[in-house]
Protein backbone atom coordinates (compact mmCIF):
# COMPACT_ATOMS: atom_id res chain seq x y z
CA UNK A 1 0.00 0.00 0.00
CA UNK A 2 1.18 3.61 -0.94
CA UNK A 3 -0.24 7.21 0.14
CA UNK A 4 -0.52 9.58 -2.44
CA UNK A 5 0.22 12.76 -2.54
CA UNK A 6 -2.67 14.26 -1.49
CA UNK A 7 -3.12 11.53 1.67
CA UNK A 8 0.15 12.38 2.60
CA UNK A 9 -0.64 15.86 2.34
CA UNK A 10 -3.62 15.24 4.83
CA UNK A 11 -1.79 13.21 7.24
CA UNK A 12 0.95 16.30 7.38
CA UNK A 13 -1.83 18.88 7.89
CA UNK A 14 -3.48 16.48 10.62
CA UNK A 15 0.12 16.41 12.17
CA UNK A 16 0.90 20.50 12.24
CA UNK A 17 -2.88 20.86 13.51
CA UNK A 18 -2.84 18.84 16.30
CA UNK A 19 0.69 19.77 17.44
CA UNK A 20 -0.13 23.52 16.74
CA UNK A 21 -3.66 23.41 18.66
CA UNK A 22 -1.76 21.44 21.75
CA UNK A 23 0.82 24.38 22.75
CA UNK A 24 -1.89 26.56 22.04
CA UNK A 25 -3.94 25.18 24.64
CA UNK A 26 -0.39 24.62 26.90
CA UNK A 27 0.25 27.90 26.84
CA UNK A 28 0.83 29.98 30.21
CA UNK A 29 -1.74 32.51 31.05
CA UNK A 30 -0.95 35.88 31.60
CA UNK A 31 0.20 36.65 35.11
CA UNK A 32 -0.55 33.52 36.14
CA UNK A 33 3.11 32.58 36.50
CA UNK A 34 4.96 29.08 35.19
CA UNK A 35 2.35 25.83 35.79
CA UNK A 36 2.86 24.02 38.76
CA UNK A 37 2.30 20.47 39.40
CA UNK A 38 -1.33 20.52 39.28
CA UNK A 39 -1.25 22.61 36.13
CA UNK A 40 1.05 19.72 34.79
CA UNK A 41 -0.06 16.86 35.71
CA UNK A 42 -4.04 17.74 36.64
CA UNK A 43 -4.71 19.85 33.73
CA UNK A 44 -5.37 22.76 36.98
CA UNK A 45 -8.38 20.75 38.10
CA UNK A 46 -10.69 22.31 35.47
CA UNK A 47 -11.47 20.11 32.63
CA UNK A 48 -14.58 19.47 31.50
CA UNK A 49 -17.11 16.69 31.16
CA UNK A 50 -16.34 16.59 27.41
CA UNK A 51 -13.04 16.55 27.99
CA UNK A 52 -13.02 14.00 30.33
CA UNK A 53 -15.08 11.26 27.91
CA UNK A 54 -13.35 11.91 25.37
CA UNK A 55 -9.64 11.10 27.16
CA UNK A 56 -10.66 8.11 28.82
CA UNK A 57 -11.62 7.33 25.27
CA UNK A 58 -8.68 8.41 23.47
CA UNK A 59 -6.17 7.38 26.16
CA UNK A 60 -8.09 3.73 25.76
CA UNK A 61 -8.25 3.02 22.17
CA UNK A 62 -5.05 3.25 20.49
CA UNK A 63 -3.01 0.61 18.43
CA UNK A 64 -3.45 -1.88 20.89
CA UNK A 65 -6.86 -1.49 20.15
CA UNK A 66 -7.25 -0.61 16.82
CA UNK A 67 -5.07 -2.74 15.51
CA UNK A 68 -5.14 -5.55 18.15
CA UNK A 69 -8.25 -5.80 19.21
CA UNK A 70 -9.03 -5.55 15.20
CA UNK A 71 -7.06 -8.23 14.78
CA UNK A 72 -8.69 -10.95 18.00
CA UNK A 73 -11.95 -9.98 15.62
CA UNK A 74 -10.27 -11.73 13.34
CA UNK A 75 -9.09 -14.87 14.89
CA UNK A 76 -11.86 -15.22 17.35
CA UNK A 77 -14.99 -12.77 16.30
CA UNK A 78 -17.27 -10.35 17.88
CA UNK A 79 -16.73 -11.91 21.29
CA UNK A 80 -13.71 -10.01 21.90
CA UNK A 81 -15.98 -7.16 21.73
CA UNK A 82 -16.73 -7.63 25.63
CA UNK A 83 -13.68 -6.00 26.87
CA UNK A 84 -15.17 -2.63 25.31
CA UNK A 85 -18.98 -3.01 26.13
CA UNK A 86 -17.95 -4.16 29.60
CA UNK A 87 -16.03 -1.57 30.35
CA UNK A 88 -18.86 0.76 29.98
CA UNK A 89 -20.72 -0.96 32.67
CA UNK A 90 -17.42 -0.59 34.51
CA UNK A 91 -17.11 3.12 33.94
CA UNK A 92 -20.93 3.53 35.66
CA UNK A 93 -19.55 1.52 38.50
CA UNK A 94 -16.50 4.09 38.64
CA UNK A 95 -18.42 7.14 38.59
CA UNK A 96 -20.82 5.85 41.32
CA UNK A 97 -18.47 4.84 43.68
CA UNK A 98 -14.94 4.96 43.32
CA UNK A 99 -15.16 8.87 42.51
CA UNK A 100 -16.81 9.74 45.01
CA UNK A 101 -14.27 9.03 47.54
CA UNK A 102 -10.87 9.95 45.19
CA UNK A 103 -12.64 13.78 44.70
CA UNK A 104 -13.55 13.66 48.27
CA UNK A 105 -9.84 12.95 49.49
CA UNK A 106 -8.05 15.40 46.58
CA UNK A 107 -6.23 12.29 45.20
CA UNK A 108 -3.77 13.10 42.63
CA UNK A 109 -2.23 9.59 41.86
CA UNK A 110 -3.38 6.19 42.23
CA UNK A 111 0.19 5.37 44.82
CA UNK A 112 -1.03 8.86 46.86
CA UNK A 113 -4.30 6.63 47.81
CA UNK A 114 -2.40 3.48 49.07
CA UNK A 115 -0.15 5.74 51.30
CA UNK A 116 -3.13 7.84 52.45
CA UNK A 117 -5.11 4.58 52.94
CA UNK A 118 -2.00 2.15 54.29
CA UNK A 119 0.64 3.35 54.65
CA UNK A 120 4.40 4.71 52.42
CA UNK A 121 5.78 1.15 51.88
CA UNK A 122 2.69 0.30 49.36
CA UNK A 123 2.71 3.23 48.24
CA UNK A 124 6.21 2.82 46.94
CA UNK A 125 5.48 -0.31 46.05
CA UNK A 126 2.96 0.40 43.20
CA UNK A 127 4.46 3.11 42.39
CA UNK A 128 7.49 1.11 40.83
CA UNK A 129 5.12 -1.46 39.56
CA UNK A 130 3.18 0.61 38.19
CA UNK A 131 6.13 2.39 36.11
CA UNK A 132 7.56 -0.88 35.02
CA UNK A 133 4.39 -1.82 33.80
CA UNK A 134 3.43 0.82 31.69
CA UNK A 135 6.95 1.34 30.36
CA UNK A 136 7.89 -2.01 29.56
CA UNK A 137 4.04 -3.56 28.87
CA UNK A 138 1.38 -0.85 27.97
CA UNK A 139 3.99 1.97 26.21
CA UNK A 140 5.93 -0.57 24.53
CA UNK A 141 2.58 -2.49 22.77
CA UNK A 142 1.26 1.26 21.33
CA UNK A 143 4.27 1.91 19.84
CA UNK A 144 4.97 -1.46 18.34
CA UNK A 145 1.34 -1.64 16.85
CA UNK A 146 0.96 1.40 15.70
CA UNK A 147 4.17 1.15 13.86
CA UNK A 148 2.90 -2.00 12.71
CA UNK A 149 0.26 0.09 10.99
CA UNK A 150 2.43 2.58 9.89
CA UNK A 151 4.81 0.46 7.77
CA UNK A 152 1.56 -1.35 6.22
CA UNK A 153 0.10 1.29 4.89
CA UNK A 154 2.63 4.05 4.23
CA UNK A 155 5.36 1.75 3.57
CA UNK A 156 7.71 3.44 6.43
CA UNK A 157 10.35 1.39 7.52
CA UNK A 158 9.14 -0.22 11.01
CA UNK A 159 12.07 1.55 13.31
CA UNK A 160 11.52 4.55 12.06
CA UNK A 161 7.63 4.52 12.58
CA UNK A 162 8.77 3.34 16.12
CA UNK A 163 10.98 6.55 16.73
CA UNK A 164 8.57 9.31 15.22
CA UNK A 165 5.64 8.06 17.23
CA UNK A 166 7.10 8.31 20.03
CA UNK A 167 8.92 11.89 19.08
CA UNK A 168 5.52 13.33 18.05
CA UNK A 169 3.98 11.87 21.21
CA UNK A 170 6.49 12.78 23.54
CA UNK A 171 7.09 16.63 21.84
CA UNK A 172 2.86 17.18 22.09
CA UNK A 173 2.63 16.40 24.88
CA UNK A 174 5.64 17.84 26.81
CA UNK A 175 5.02 21.54 27.21
CA UNK A 176 1.36 21.35 28.35
CA UNK A 177 1.07 18.10 30.12
CA UNK A 178 -2.08 16.65 30.83
CA UNK A 179 -4.46 19.88 29.23
CA UNK A 180 -2.29 19.49 26.36
CA UNK A 181 -3.34 15.31 26.19
CA UNK A 182 -7.07 15.87 27.53
CA UNK A 183 -8.05 19.62 25.53
CA UNK A 184 -7.18 18.24 22.14
CA UNK A 185 -8.58 14.52 22.79
CA UNK A 186 -11.82 15.59 21.45
CA UNK A 187 -10.45 16.38 18.32
CA UNK A 188 -8.59 13.05 18.12
CA UNK A 189 -11.68 10.73 19.20
CA UNK A 190 -13.65 12.65 16.71
CA UNK A 191 -11.12 12.06 13.91
CA UNK A 192 -10.92 8.35 15.45
CA UNK A 193 -14.55 7.35 15.60
CA UNK A 194 -15.10 9.18 11.85
CA UNK A 195 -12.13 7.27 10.54
CA UNK A 196 -13.27 4.18 12.15
CA UNK A 197 -17.05 4.31 10.48
CA UNK A 198 -15.53 4.55 7.12
CA UNK A 199 -13.56 1.74 7.01
CA UNK A 200 -17.00 -0.37 8.39
CA UNK A 201 -18.84 1.23 5.95
CA UNK A 202 -16.60 0.95 3.44
CA UNK A 203 -15.72 -2.96 4.28
CA UNK A 204 -19.29 -4.15 4.49
CA UNK A 205 -20.40 -2.35 1.08
CA UNK A 206 -18.03 -4.76 -0.49
CA UNK A 207 -19.43 -7.36 1.44
CA UNK A 208 -22.60 -6.39 0.40
CA UNK A 209 -21.50 -6.36 -3.12
CA UNK A 210 -23.34 -2.80 -4.45
CA UNK A 211 -26.47 -4.22 -2.32
CA UNK A 212 -25.53 -1.65 0.69
CA UNK A 213 -24.22 -1.43 3.95
CA UNK A 214 -27.59 -3.60 5.50
CA UNK A 215 -26.65 -6.29 2.97
CA UNK A 216 -23.07 -6.81 3.59
CA UNK A 217 -24.07 -6.67 7.39
CA UNK A 218 -26.36 -10.07 6.56
CA UNK A 219 -23.93 -11.68 4.34
CA UNK A 220 -20.87 -11.11 6.87
CA UNK A 221 -23.18 -12.37 9.62
CA UNK A 222 -24.68 -15.57 7.80
CA UNK A 223 -21.61 -16.40 6.06
CA UNK A 224 -18.98 -16.15 8.92
CA UNK A 225 -21.68 -17.45 11.95
CA UNK A 226 -19.17 -18.31 14.15
CA UNK A 227 -17.51 -14.81 14.35
CA UNK A 228 -21.03 -13.79 15.97
CA UNK A 229 -21.09 -15.25 19.43
CA UNK A 230 -20.31 -12.73 22.21
CA UNK A 231 -20.52 -16.05 25.05
CA UNK A 232 -18.17 -19.08 23.63
CA UNK A 233 -18.72 -22.34 24.65
CA UNK A 234 -16.45 -24.64 25.57
CA UNK A 235 -14.89 -26.35 22.92
CA UNK A 236 -14.52 -23.43 20.99
CA UNK A 237 -11.19 -22.74 19.93
CA UNK A 238 -10.74 -19.62 21.24
CA UNK A 239 -12.59 -20.42 24.74
CA UNK A 240 -9.13 -20.22 27.02
CA UNK A 241 -8.80 -16.06 25.26
CA UNK A 242 -12.80 -15.47 26.75
CA UNK A 243 -14.16 -18.77 28.58
CA UNK A 244 -17.55 -18.53 29.03
CA UNK A 245 -19.67 -16.71 31.42
CA UNK A 246 -16.50 -15.19 32.89
CA UNK A 247 -17.21 -12.51 30.21
CA UNK A 248 -20.13 -11.23 32.32
CA UNK A 249 -19.54 -12.62 35.66
CA UNK A 250 -15.75 -13.68 36.35
CA UNK A 251 -12.54 -12.77 35.97
CA UNK A 252 -13.37 -9.61 33.07
CA UNK A 253 -14.94 -7.96 36.09
CA UNK A 254 -11.51 -7.83 38.07
CA UNK A 255 -9.26 -6.72 35.12
CA UNK A 256 -11.81 -4.06 34.05
CA UNK A 257 -12.25 -2.75 37.52
CA UNK A 258 -8.22 -2.28 37.48
CA UNK A 259 -8.12 -0.79 34.49
CA UNK A 260 -10.88 2.23 34.68
CA UNK A 261 -10.75 2.23 38.43
CA UNK A 262 -7.86 2.09 39.93
CA UNK A 263 -5.67 2.63 36.69
CA UNK A 264 -3.43 6.22 36.77
CA UNK A 265 -3.18 6.34 33.07
CA UNK A 266 -7.40 6.30 32.70
CA UNK A 267 -8.62 7.98 36.17
CA UNK A 268 -5.96 11.16 36.06
CA UNK A 269 -8.37 12.58 34.26
CA UNK A 270 -11.40 12.10 35.79
CA UNK A 271 -9.19 13.46 38.42
CA UNK A 272 -8.58 16.59 36.84
CA UNK A 273 -12.27 17.47 36.86
CA UNK A 274 -13.60 20.65 38.43
CA UNK A 275 -16.16 19.03 40.57
CA UNK A 276 -17.32 15.33 41.27
CA UNK A 277 -20.85 15.86 38.95
CA UNK A 278 -18.53 16.93 36.03
CA UNK A 279 -16.40 13.86 36.77
CA UNK A 280 -18.79 11.46 36.66
CA UNK A 281 -20.89 13.48 33.09
CA UNK A 282 -17.38 12.48 31.70
CA UNK A 283 -17.49 8.86 32.24
CA UNK A 284 -20.94 8.15 31.59
CA UNK A 285 -19.84 9.96 27.95
CA UNK A 286 -16.75 7.71 27.54
CA UNK A 287 -19.05 4.79 28.82
CA UNK A 288 -21.72 5.50 26.10
CA UNK A 289 -18.49 5.99 23.25
CA UNK A 290 -17.83 2.38 24.76
CA UNK A 291 -20.75 0.96 23.22
CA UNK A 292 -19.56 2.40 19.95
CA UNK A 293 -16.08 1.23 19.88
CA UNK A 294 -16.47 -2.52 18.62
CA UNK A 295 -18.15 -0.99 15.16
CA UNK A 296 -15.69 1.09 14.13
CA UNK A 297 -12.91 -2.02 15.69
CA UNK A 298 -13.99 -5.34 16.28
CA UNK A 299 -16.57 -5.51 12.36
CA UNK A 300 -13.82 -4.38 10.57
CA UNK A 301 -11.17 -7.25 11.72
CA UNK A 302 -14.44 -9.66 11.45
CA UNK A 303 -14.92 -8.30 7.67
CA UNK A 304 -11.24 -9.67 6.78
CA UNK A 305 -12.37 -13.12 7.25
CA UNK A 306 -14.43 -12.84 3.96
CA UNK A 307 -12.24 -9.78 2.43
CA UNK A 308 -8.71 -10.83 3.10
CA UNK A 309 -8.42 -14.58 4.44
CA UNK A 310 -5.20 -16.47 5.08
CA UNK A 311 -3.72 -13.44 6.66
CA UNK A 312 -0.25 -14.40 7.82
CA UNK A 313 -1.04 -12.76 11.35
CA UNK A 314 -4.45 -11.21 12.76
CA UNK A 315 -2.74 -7.95 13.68
CA UNK A 316 -3.26 -7.21 9.86
CA UNK A 317 -6.34 -7.34 9.66
CA UNK A 318 -7.09 -3.53 9.81
CA UNK A 319 -4.16 -2.60 7.65
CA UNK A 320 -5.35 -4.62 4.82
CA UNK A 321 -8.96 -3.07 5.32
CA UNK A 322 -7.48 -0.03 4.87
CA UNK A 323 -6.16 -0.88 1.41
CA UNK A 324 -10.00 -0.19 0.64
CA UNK A 325 -9.59 3.12 0.86
CA UNK A 326 -9.67 5.30 -2.17
CA UNK A 327 -7.13 8.56 -2.25
CA UNK A 328 -7.92 11.11 -0.19
CA UNK A 329 -10.39 8.95 2.52
CA UNK A 330 -6.77 6.81 2.91
CA UNK A 331 -5.21 9.67 4.32
CA UNK A 332 -7.89 10.78 6.52
CA UNK A 333 -8.50 7.20 8.13
CA UNK A 334 -4.37 6.93 8.38
CA UNK A 335 -4.42 10.64 10.38
CA UNK A 336 -7.58 9.18 12.65
CA UNK A 337 -5.03 5.91 13.17
CA UNK A 338 -2.16 8.23 14.05
CA UNK A 339 -4.66 10.42 16.09
CA UNK A 340 -5.41 7.40 18.48
CA UNK A 341 -1.51 6.20 18.55
CA UNK A 342 -0.26 9.46 19.66
CA UNK A 343 -3.08 10.38 22.21
CA UNK A 344 -2.96 6.89 23.37
CA UNK A 345 1.20 7.27 23.96
CA UNK A 346 1.14 10.64 25.08
CA UNK A 347 -1.36 9.88 27.92
CA UNK A 348 0.61 7.73 29.28
CA UNK A 349 4.04 9.11 28.93
CA UNK A 350 2.34 11.70 31.17
CA UNK A 351 1.12 9.09 33.64
CA UNK A 352 4.47 7.73 33.96
CA UNK A 353 5.62 11.15 34.44
CA UNK A 354 3.11 12.01 37.24
CA UNK A 355 4.02 8.86 39.01
CA UNK A 356 7.52 9.32 38.84
CA UNK A 357 7.79 12.74 39.83
CA UNK A 358 4.74 12.56 42.61
CA UNK A 359 5.41 9.66 43.64
CA UNK A 360 9.06 8.43 43.64
CA UNK A 361 11.16 11.75 43.24
CA UNK A 362 9.24 14.22 45.38
CA UNK A 363 9.47 11.55 48.31
CA UNK A 364 13.20 11.55 48.43
CA UNK A 365 14.16 12.54 51.75
CA UNK A 366 16.16 15.40 50.20
CA UNK A 367 13.31 17.00 48.43
CA UNK A 368 11.33 17.17 51.26
CA UNK A 369 11.21 20.91 52.22
CA UNK A 370 12.84 21.77 49.10
CA UNK A 371 12.34 25.90 47.87
CA UNK A 372 10.60 26.08 44.60
CA UNK A 373 9.66 22.48 44.27
CA UNK A 374 6.57 23.10 41.78
CA UNK A 375 8.81 24.20 39.24
CA UNK A 376 11.47 21.86 39.52
CA UNK A 377 9.25 19.12 40.00
CA UNK A 378 7.78 20.32 36.37
CA UNK A 379 11.13 19.93 35.25
CA UNK A 380 11.83 16.18 36.65
CA UNK A 381 8.39 15.00 35.18
CA UNK A 382 9.40 16.33 31.25
CA UNK A 383 13.02 14.14 32.23
CA UNK A 384 11.09 11.54 33.01
CA UNK A 385 8.71 11.90 30.10
CA UNK A 386 11.52 11.90 27.40
CA UNK A 387 13.32 8.25 29.27
CA UNK A 388 10.17 6.79 29.12
CA UNK A 389 9.80 6.90 26.02
CA UNK A 390 13.04 6.53 24.88
CA UNK A 391 13.41 3.08 26.79
CA UNK A 392 9.94 2.00 24.98
CA UNK A 393 11.60 2.76 21.44
CA UNK A 394 14.47 0.20 22.32
CA UNK A 395 12.64 -2.08 23.75
CA UNK A 396 9.40 -2.43 21.80
CA UNK A 397 10.63 -5.11 19.16
CA UNK A 398 12.13 -7.81 21.84
CA UNK A 399 9.27 -7.66 24.07
CA UNK A 400 6.49 -7.39 21.53
CA UNK A 401 7.70 -8.44 18.98
CA UNK A 402 6.79 -11.97 19.12
CA UNK A 403 3.53 -12.04 20.45
CA UNK A 404 1.07 -13.19 17.79
CA UNK A 405 -2.09 -11.28 19.20
CA UNK A 406 -0.60 -8.55 21.13
CA UNK A 407 -3.91 -7.27 22.93
CA UNK A 408 -4.20 -11.03 24.07
CA UNK A 409 -0.50 -10.96 25.39
CA UNK A 410 -0.91 -7.33 27.41
CA UNK A 411 -4.63 -8.88 29.02
CA UNK A 412 -2.87 -12.07 29.79
CA UNK A 413 0.65 -10.42 31.35
CA UNK A 414 -1.24 -7.75 33.27
CA UNK A 415 -3.45 -10.58 34.83
CA UNK A 416 -0.91 -11.87 36.87
CA UNK A 417 -0.79 -8.28 38.69
CA UNK A 418 -4.24 -7.43 38.51
CA UNK A 419 -6.09 -9.19 41.38
CA UNK A 420 -3.98 -8.60 44.24
CA UNK A 421 -4.55 -4.49 42.88
CA UNK A 422 -8.28 -5.06 42.40
CA UNK A 423 -8.02 -6.50 45.94
CA UNK A 424 -6.01 -3.56 47.69
CA UNK A 425 -8.26 -0.63 46.18
CA UNK A 426 -11.92 -2.63 46.61
CA UNK A 427 -10.21 -3.51 50.21
CA UNK A 428 -9.45 0.19 50.61
CA UNK A 429 -11.99 1.66 49.32
CA UNK A 430 -14.95 -0.32 51.33
CA UNK A 431 -13.36 -2.20 54.35
CA UNK A 432 -11.63 -0.05 57.07
CA UNK A 433 -10.31 -3.11 58.91
CA UNK A 434 -7.87 -3.87 55.73
CA UNK A 435 -3.95 -2.75 56.66
CA UNK A 436 -0.52 -2.78 54.69
CA UNK A 437 0.30 -6.51 55.72
CA UNK A 438 -3.05 -7.11 54.11
CA UNK A 439 -2.61 -5.19 51.21
CA UNK A 440 1.32 -6.38 50.38
CA UNK A 441 0.26 -9.86 51.05
CA UNK A 442 -2.63 -9.45 48.35
CA UNK A 443 -0.11 -8.21 46.14
CA UNK A 444 2.36 -10.94 46.49
CA UNK A 445 0.05 -13.61 46.30
CA UNK A 446 -1.23 -12.63 43.22
CA UNK A 447 1.61 -12.85 41.32
CA UNK A 448 2.72 -16.28 43.17
CA UNK A 449 -0.37 -17.67 42.74
CA UNK A 450 -1.34 -16.47 38.81
CA UNK A 451 2.38 -18.05 37.86
CA UNK A 452 1.64 -21.41 39.58
CA UNK A 453 -1.89 -21.57 38.15
CA UNK A 454 -0.42 -20.71 34.99
CA UNK A 455 2.45 -23.41 35.63
CA UNK A 456 0.41 -26.39 36.87
CA UNK A 457 -3.24 -26.01 35.26
CA UNK A 458 -1.83 -24.40 31.87
CA UNK A 459 -5.40 -25.24 30.38
CA UNK A 460 -7.15 -23.01 32.70
CA UNK A 461 -8.42 -19.77 30.76
CA UNK A 462 -6.49 -17.08 31.85
CA UNK A 463 -9.44 -14.97 32.54
CA UNK A 464 -10.91 -17.70 35.11
CA UNK A 465 -7.18 -18.21 36.62
CA UNK A 466 -7.63 -14.57 37.61
CA UNK A 467 -11.03 -15.47 38.89
CA UNK A 468 -9.47 -18.01 41.40
CA UNK A 469 -6.21 -15.89 42.17
CA UNK A 470 -8.68 -13.17 43.11
CA UNK A 471 -10.88 -15.39 45.59
CA UNK A 472 -7.59 -16.59 47.08
CA UNK A 473 -5.80 -13.66 47.60
CA UNK A 474 -9.15 -11.69 48.90
CA UNK A 475 -9.61 -14.34 51.80
CA UNK A 476 -5.43 -14.34 52.41
CA UNK A 477 -5.59 -10.70 52.83
CA UNK A 478 -8.48 -10.58 55.16
CA UNK A 479 -7.04 -13.24 57.26
CA UNK A 480 -3.70 -11.44 57.82
CA UNK A 481 -5.41 -7.82 58.12
CA UNK A 482 -7.29 -9.21 60.78
CA UNK A 483 -4.30 -10.87 62.24
CA UNK A 484 -2.12 -7.81 62.22
CA UNK A 485 -2.89 -4.45 63.62
CA UNK A 486 -5.27 -1.78 62.05
CA UNK A 487 -3.77 1.01 60.04
CA UNK A 488 -4.76 3.19 63.02
CA UNK A 489 -3.13 6.82 62.39
CA UNK A 490 -1.90 5.85 58.92
CA UNK A 491 -5.43 5.87 57.56
CA UNK A 492 -6.28 9.24 56.65
CA UNK A 493 -8.65 8.76 53.72
CA UNK A 494 -11.97 10.68 54.98
CA UNK A 495 -14.84 8.46 54.33
CA UNK A 496 -17.77 10.25 56.92
CA UNK A 497 -19.09 13.05 54.51
CA UNK A 498 -19.18 10.99 51.40
CA UNK A 499 -21.93 10.70 49.55
CA UNK A 500 -23.17 8.13 46.39
CA UNK A 501 -26.16 10.27 45.33
CA UNK A 502 -26.34 10.57 41.56
CA UNK A 503 -27.75 13.64 39.63
CA UNK A 504 -30.70 12.68 36.93
CA UNK A 505 -28.55 12.90 34.38
CA UNK A 506 -26.42 10.17 35.48
CA UNK A 507 -28.85 8.08 36.47
CA UNK A 508 -31.06 8.31 33.07
CA UNK A 509 -27.65 8.02 31.07
CA UNK A 510 -26.55 4.99 33.01
CA UNK A 511 -29.69 3.11 32.70
CA UNK A 512 -29.57 3.83 29.01
CA UNK A 513 -26.30 1.83 28.84
CA UNK A 514 -27.33 -1.24 30.64
CA UNK A 515 -30.48 -1.76 28.58
CA UNK A 516 -27.91 -1.31 25.45
CA UNK A 517 -26.17 -3.69 27.04
CA UNK A 518 -29.03 -5.85 27.63
CA UNK A 519 -29.58 -5.79 24.06
CA UNK A 520 -26.86 -6.44 22.86
CA UNK A 521 -25.92 -9.63 24.30
CA UNK A 522 -29.44 -10.78 24.64
CA UNK A 523 -29.06 -10.59 20.67
CA UNK A 524 -25.47 -11.66 19.86
CA UNK A 525 -25.27 -14.58 23.08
Amino acid sequence: MQLATLDIAIVVLYGFAIFGLAQYVSRDKAGAGPKNTTDYFLASKNLPWWAIGASLIAANISAEQIVGMSGSGYAIGLAIASYEWMAALTLLIVGKFFLPIFLRNEIYTMPQFLERRYGPAIRTLMAVFWLVLYVFVNLTSIIWLGSIAVTKVAGVDQTVALIGLGAFALLYQLRGGLKAVALTDIVQVTLLILGGLIIAYLTLTQIGAGAGVFAGWHKLVTTAPDHFHMILKKGDPHYADLPGLSVLIGGMWIANLSYWGFNQYIIQRALAAKDLPEAQKGVLFAAFLKLLMPLIIVVPGIAAVLIAPGLERPDEAYPAMMRLLPTGLLGLVFAALIAAIIASTASKINSIATIFTLDIFAKLPSQQGAKDNEQKLVTIGRIAAVVAIILAVLTARPLVGQSEQAFQFIQEFTGFFTPGITIIFLLGLFWKRANQAGAIVAAIASVVLSWAFKELLPDLPFMDRMGVVFLVSLVLSVVVSLATPASGDRDVIKMGDVTYGTRATFNVGALAVVLALIALYATWW
